[in-house]
């Protein structure tokens, strides 16, 4: 990973999007007796996710899989681009571009895994985490300290904001 590239790519960002299970979750599904599926979220990252809105960055999420618990935390977090049961996460990045009116180079994408890979090569700044699959590691550009579910998504949010001049500001209401 070359820091300067990865800082200068994160410098352009307009519009982040994260994958969902291993990035916003460890990656786990627990499932109940009556086979409802529960996932577990870290606030750390849904702050982080809320100082990007606040300094102009759109936020938004594409999953392969559907959750009515991935609808709440995006509604929670004031998430309105959610894109869920997506295997074809190209075309849903293409779309949300195209919806959007942004480039690609203006966005980035955080994911762990191949079914990832046709949004992180296409975006400017691609992320992913210390426990992704091999072939996402060889193909991004910053991988998080924070494993999936454990502060991973917040870690590439201070990084954008700081790569942007934007870190301090994003904390002065907390501040003063």
């Amino acid at each position: 990973m070359d820091k300067a590239t990865a800082i200068a790519r994160a410098s352009k960002v307009k519009l982040m999007i994260f994958d969902v299970d291993g990035i916003l979750t460890d990656g786990s599904l627990y499932f109940g007796p009556e086979g409802e599926m529960m996932k577990c979220f870290n606030v750390l990252d849904g702050q982080g996710i809320k100082l990007l809105q606040q300094a102009g960055i759109i936020t938004a999420i594409i999953s392969a899989r559907q959750s009515a618990i991935v609808s709440k935390r995006a509604a929670d977090l004031g998430i309105s681009h959610v894109s869920q049961g997506i295997h074809d996460k190209k075309s849903a990045f293409l779309e949300l571009l195209a919806k959007l009116d942004i480039p690609a180079q203006e966005c980035g994408f955080i994911g762990d895994d191949v079914i990832d890979l046709p949004i992180l090569t296409r975006v400017g700044f691609a992320a992913s985490v210390p426990n992704a699959h091999a072939e996402v590691q060889q193909r991004v550009l910053y991988i998080t300290n924070a494993t999936g579910g454990q502060g991973a998504a917040r870690e590439v949010c201070d990084f954008i904001l700081r790569a942007q001049g934007k870190y301090e500001q994003a904390l002065q209401a907390y501040l003063t």
